[in-house]
């Protein structure tokens, strides 16, 4: 009995480098970009972050707040629609922060003032005037619902109380401007951070207001600060540089210098394990926070003055990115997941069809698609549990289709193989075409005997994968056969000499970038050896 004859088993090539990480696909789902532009242009200086995850149990707001010119919006995290407006200030806002119970909103201006509003009324429920100059920071105690602090540029912080008419505490001893400042969470509760003009971080317990209790002089002002949840570490942005500040060491852990101008944002997202930064070069860059990498960036059209990772429902996950830059422009980027991206999917799918006119076999596969999935279900296509088991041939009798190139290969004909198989371009089967016919010794004979127009559709293959390290082998041999065959034709066809041209400029450009790995290979050792 003759051994049945099988079709050929596609050619598995060894997976090559991955074009991006599961981290660039993560941050790149966040893609469902929607823009609000603010009134008059104001930059979007501030959008307030949802509050770090702390050890009490309370329910968390699903609104942030963001501040640009002398309005504060409040946007919805869970359908990022503006719900409120608050305007009622006598100069530039700065800094709104809404409470973790979501019903009290605090923000300074450029006149010194500082106010708490209600969420739901807007009305104005306290106003403090101790400060004389602008008011950068403002924020809510994450432990105790009546306590805020305040960061000014007349050189103080300030801690109050919401039923007392005057500060409670005031810190003294920066030297200029305080711009930023926040409450130090975990080991380090009831502590705060503040970041100034004066190149200083500084460290402030309440009970010993007078002096700080751990300084950390950098190189610039700084612009931002932002304390870790575990107590232990502050991150502060001065200039171009990010510093991770160590304080039970106090002393710097890392200095991250991946911007090209003033970062002016920083945050935390995905449970605190990546850290998102913004900066006047307008690039957003993301660090994962254990080694301090760079694992995701993008580019925004204006300097990025504010961002925010925002997460929605009792989950906390990260839901949207928001983004406020120069411009006056908020871009908030929602992340898709579940059946809202499957729907994004077929969504974009009828879209390309319509533009490309093919609308109507789109329908077709849609019906076409819907209608197996009900066969299934009646049982047409479904084997219950008392089936037999077959172990050979198919449990529906049929034998596989095979292919058009398959059919002419098996009848001897390499050349209207190949030339079948380029027609499909499937880069699998067209791999295991060549492959097979490489190990027939075939390649010759179905290289052989072309013209100028038949001979077109191979040399262009060749000239696409030749740089591609997994078919270079393949693409080697296809090119020697050609050059052997073609070579006193050249000159005949201006096409042909065209893709001749492509080919030895590919060539010629691969074996420059191999002698300068080898020189680069050569340095590093020798840098190595001379280190050892």
């Amino acid at each position: 009995m003759a051994a049945p004859v099988t079709s050929l088993q596609p050619v598995k090539l060894p997976p090559g480098p991955s074009e991006e990480s599961p981290e660039k696909r993560y941050w790149r789902t966040f893609k469902s970009q929607k823009l609000f532009p603010s009134a008059s242009n104001n930059p979007v200086t501030y959008i307030s972050s949802p509050p770090a995850s702390t050890n009490i149990q309370t329910q968390s707001s699903d609104n942030f707040a963001v501040t640009s010119g002398r309005q504060v919006q409040i946007f919805s995290a869970r359908n990022r629609q503006r719900e409120k407006q608050i305007s009622r200030f006598d100069d530039i806002a700065h800094g709104a922060e809404i409470r973790r119970d979501g019903r009290v909103l605090v923000a300074g201006d450029d006149s010194g003032a500082i106010q708490v509003f209600d969420v739901h009324s807007r009305a104005i429920l306290k106003t403090w005037k101790e400060h004389k100059q602008p008011v950068w920071t403002t924020k809510f105690s994450p432990v105790e619902n009546t306590t805020l602090m305040s960061a000014c540029d007349d050189r103080t912080v300030r801690l109050w109380d919401l039923p007392a008419q005057e500060s409670v505490t005031t810190f003294r001893g920066h030297q200029d401007y305080v711009r930023s400042g926040a409450f130090m969470l975990g080991q380090a509760a009831g502590l705060l951070v503040t970041g100034s003009y004066d190149q200083a971080v500084k460290i402030w317990d309440p009970r010993v207001p007078s002096t700080a209790v751990m300084s950390f002089k950098h190189a610039a002002p700084v612009e931002t600060v932002l304390p870790m949840t575990s107590g232990t570490t502050v991150i502060a942005a001065a200039d171009n540089q990010i510093s991770v500040l160590d304080l039970v060491a106090a002393r710097p852990l890392q200095l991250i210098q991946n911007h090209q101008k003033a970062v002016t944002s920083l945050c935390l997202a995905s449970n605190n394990t990546r850290l998102v930064s913004g900066g006047l070069d307008g690039h957003l860059k993301v660090f994962e926070t254990s080694a301090w990498h760079v694992v995701y960036g993008s580019k925004y059209p204006s300097p990025i003055l504010s961002l925010a990772v925002i997460g929605a429902g009792l989950s906390r996950e990260d839901r949207h990115l928001a983004v406020g830059m120069q411009s006056g422009v908020l871009s908030i980027r929602t992340r898709l997941s579940g059946q809202q991206k499957v729907k994004e999917r077929e969504r974009e799918k009828e879209m390309q069809a319509l533009i490309e006119g093919k609308i109507e076999e789109h329908d077709k596969k849609v019906s076409k698609k819907s209608r197996n999935w009900e066969r299934r279900f009646r049982g047409r296509d479904f084997t219950g549990e008392g089936a037999d088991i077959i172990i050979e041939g198919n449990a529906d009798g049929k034998r596989k289709k095979l292919k058009p190139w398959e059919r002419v290969l098996r009848k001897g004909k390499y050349a209207e193989a190949l030339d079948e198989v380029l027609k499909d371009k499937q880069l699998t089967d067209t791999i295991t075409l060549l492959t097979a016919l490489r190990h027939r010794s075939a390649l010759r004979a179905a290289l052989s005997g072309r013209d100028d127009v038949s001979l077109q559709p191979i040399f262009q293959w060749v000239c696409t994968y030749i740089s591609n390290p997994r078919y270079v082998s393949l693409c080697v041999d296809i090119g020697i056969q050609i050059l052997d065959l073609y070579s006193s034709h050249m000159g005949e066809s201006a096409e042909i000499d065209r893709l001749m041209q492509r080919l030895h400029r590919g060539v010629r450009h691969q074996v420059e970038k191999s002698q300068q790995s080898w020189k680069t290979k050569g340095m590093l050792e020798m840098i190595l050896q001379s280190d050892g």
